[in-house]
């Protein structure tokens, strides 16, 4: 199990950028909301393989425990 971390850049303009790891799937957006509530409009997000990757699983064994019922 990798660690999960949050790491965030303080731009000169004000910007932040926020990047999560070692977080699999869609639960790093609930992780970071009251952080990105806290800090003001979201102007970007882009997904890592690590967002996706759950998806991918679930997808996989929704169709095996569909195929398995037949």
């Amino acid at each position: 199990m990798s660690m999960e971390t949050l790491e965030f850049v303080i731009h000169p303009d004000g910007r932040v950028e926020e990047k999560v790891t070692g977080i699999v799937g869609r639960s790093c957006t609930e992780v970071t909301a009251a952080i990105e509530e806290k800090l003001g409009r979201v102007i970007d997000q882009k997904p890592s393989s690590e967002f996706y990757a759950a998806a991918t699983q679930e997808v996989t064994e929704a169709v095996t425990t569909q195929a398995s019922q037949w």
